[in-house]
């Protein structure tokens, strides 16, 4: 039999090589962190190298809130986050941090530097932490979207995953597992 070569052969390593996407700005980004993870050997570099490669899904956006939270006895640490800093409107007092993202949101920016804290590019980082030395390396939580609720078999017995349902009217799907008409009957 053996290898079907056409339709792939053998994957020896799925891992990702380099990003998908064509930002030049982000390929800008990873020739400099590749540069710093052969040339350091810090594990920080490496880490942040892996993650520009990520595919969205897996840089996660974090709130200031949380940011705060985490950072919190630390101000006086550079947070990195790779992936978008967005703006939490239940935090009303934002402290003065100094964070390294890929993007702001723009409200998010504007409140970070009316605290009085810099918001910083990952060139910058390379010249102020070229090892990630002081550095609070932080994500966000990846399954906190919407379509991970849905994961699994809605319907079955202990099941948590939601279903999808057309509407929340009181025709559909209100006697959930209570009647044949209605999804399913227990």
């Amino acid at each position: 039999m053996g290898i079907d070569l056409v339709a792939g052969g053998r994957y020896k390593n799925t891992n990702r090589k380099g990003p998908k996407s064509d930002n030049v700005y982000l390929k800008l980004h990873v020739k400099l962190y590749r540069f710093l993870a052969r040339r350091t050997n810090a594990p920080f570099n490496q880490v942040v190298l892996k993650r520009l490669y990520m595919s969205k899904v897996n840089r996660p956006p974090m709130s200031i809130a949380r940011i705060a939270r985490y950072a919190r006895g630390k101000e006086d640490r550079i947070v990195v986050l790779v992936g978008t800093v967005t703006d939490d409107r239940r935090i009303e007092k934002v402290p003065a941090l100094k964070i390294c993202a890929l993007r702001f949101s723009e409200t998010a920016r504007a409140r970070i530097i009316k605290a009085g804290g810099e918001c910083l590019t990952f060139d910058q980082l390379a010249l102020r932490a070229p090892t990630g030395a002081n550095t609070l390396l932080l994500r966000g939580r990846k399954n906190a979207r919407e379509s991970v609720r849905h994961f699994g078999a809605a319907g079955v017995r202990n099941s948590k995953a939601r279903p999808f349902v057309r509407a929340k009217g009181r025709k559909f799907e209100k006697a959930r597992g209570k009647r044949a008409s209605r999804g399913y009957k227990v």
